[in-house]
């Protein structure tokens, strides 16, 4: 079933979605399904084996911290990183954990009950994660193999490769392909965004719908304000300082001169992007964008249309509606997760995203949204995934900034056209599912080569 609005766009924690997020997510759920056979209250000891990508870039991913938070009862979307760091030192120094909501309290040492299986690489996915729960024998109670596939997704191992399972009322407009998608939208004579609203209202009503898109634009634009108005150094080890807040007293202070600058609505767009991912590298609240790695994308872009054409709720909505189908083509037909495609599946999903809905917001007809997602990725393609130092820093935060700025680009090219193009969306979705199948292991967050190894060179 392709993926809705709420499913790519959600409330999460930085620096990752498959590294942070994802591994909350996964911890949780292993405390439920031991809750419903009844055996929580008999856990004594819960290990964790993280693999491959998730042990590779693990510690500068905070997967670790992820993992205790989750086995805490935290979850993406609720968490208060205030009260996670308290909770974080209180375990740390009382070497006590308390499992979810109402379970035991049961010893827990980080440094014995985390492993890290770097060489080890699950055949299913890179970001595997395995949860064994232990009585006071040593007897094992359960067992839990999980997968983050990208943008905070997770599936237990019985669930991969399987169609996904409704739990609510079918969509009208179950597209598999941009084909697919365009004919249903040509047969009903309607938008794209009308397409992906009428799918959407199938599952709720229209205002919680509208309510829901809003409310993804107020904690994007609240994001960037808060990217703002900090200040220092990003933590992880690498000191690279924070740059927005400086980047905006300049701007700000040369407003004037920008005036006669033809060119100063890209330099809002780089401050808009790198505000966001400052946010998101510190650990902060940002939306899946489809993914945490790429979460400054879309509210740069999105920004752009809402300050610089004067763009309104309505539009703001078609933009949101029409980049999210975007997003569930890749997501059903690739990847969205650097660990298996490399960037291109992150930072390269968000560019088409969001040059799809900076189109139709400015008024594209559904040719050329699709050929603006088309031009997004093709010029994306084997973007590779190389964070130095693990971390989500370096080079992510300024690639967020640069694929800002070329969706834009996208945009108006496709804009200036009729829709008519060589290369279709499908077709540069295969390529780019493709490339990261043929991508070497060490450029797919693993931090084993490009900038992450070399950078000491540079």
């Amino acid at each position: 079933m392709s993926a809705g609005v709420f499913d790519l766009f959600k409330l999460g924690v930085g620096p990752s979605s498959s590294h942070t997020m994802g591994p909350m997510t996964a911890a949780a759920r292993f405390l439920a399904a031991l809750a419903d056979q009844g055996d929580l209250a008999r856990v004594v000891r819960v290990e964790t084996t993280l693999y491959a990508s998730l042990a590779m870039t693990g510690r500068g991913h905070a997967t670790d911290r992820a993992v205790i938070l989750g086995l805490a009862g935290f979850e993406p979307a609720t968490i208060d990183p205030d009260a996670a760091e308290a909770q974080l030192a209180k375990i740390a120094e009382s070497g006590r954990l308390t499992l979810g909501a109402g379970g035991p309290e049961i010893a827990y040492s980080a440094a014995d009950d985390i492993l890290w299986q770097g060489r080890t690489r699950l055949p299913q996915h890179p970001n595997a994660l395995r949860f064994l729960a232990l009585d006071g024998a040593g007897a094992p109670l359960a067992e839990g193999l999980y997968f983050s596939i990208g943008g905070g997704f997770v599936v237990h191992e019985t669930e991969f490769g399987a169609p996904p399972v409704s739990s609510g009322p079918a969509i009208p407009y179950d597209f598999v392909s941009a084909d697919d998608l365009l004919a249903m939208a040509a047969r009903e004579g309607v938008s794209i965004a009308e397409l992906m609203w009428r799918n959407e209202t199938a599952r709720r009503t229209p205002d919680e719908v509208n309510a829901g898109l809003d409310a993804i634009f107020e904690a994007m634009e609240a994001c960037i304000e808060r990217g703002l108005r900090q200040d220092g150094c990003l933590p992880g080890g690498l000191n690279v300082r924070r740059r927005a807040r400086q980047h905006f007293n300049e701007l700000t202070r040369r407003m004037e001169r920008n005036i006669s600058d033809p060119l100063a609505a890209l330099d809002w767009v780089n401050l808009w992007a790198l505000s966001v991912n400052e946010e998101n590298a510190a650990g902060g609240k940002v939306v899946t964008a489809p993914t945490n790695g790429a979460a400054g994308l879309l509210p740069a872009v999105l920004r752009f249309y809402d300050r610089f054409y004067r763009g309104g709720v309505e539009g703001r909505r078609t933009f949101l509606l029409t980049a999210a189908a975007i997003g569930a083509l890749y997501k059903r037909n690739a990847s969205i997760s650097g660990a298996e495609v490399g960037c291109q599946g992150e930072v390269g999903v968000a560019c088409s995203m969001a040059a799809a809905g900076l189109t139709a917001a400015l008024g594209g007809d559904n040719a050329q949204i699709e050929n603006a997602a088309e031009i997004a990725m093709e010029h994306n393609l084997g973007l590779t995934c190389d964070p130095i130092g693990g971390l989500v820093q370096v080079p992510c935060i300024e690639r967020n900034a640069m694929g800002a700025v070329k969706a834009i680009d996208a945009s108006r090219l496709a804009l200036l056209g009729d829709g008519q193009h060589t290369v279709s969306l499908d077709k540069v979705i295969a390529t780019m599912k493709r490339t990261g199948e043929d991508m070497n292991e060490i450029y797919k967050e693993t931090s084993l080569g490009g900038l992450a190894v070399n950078v000491v060179e540079c």
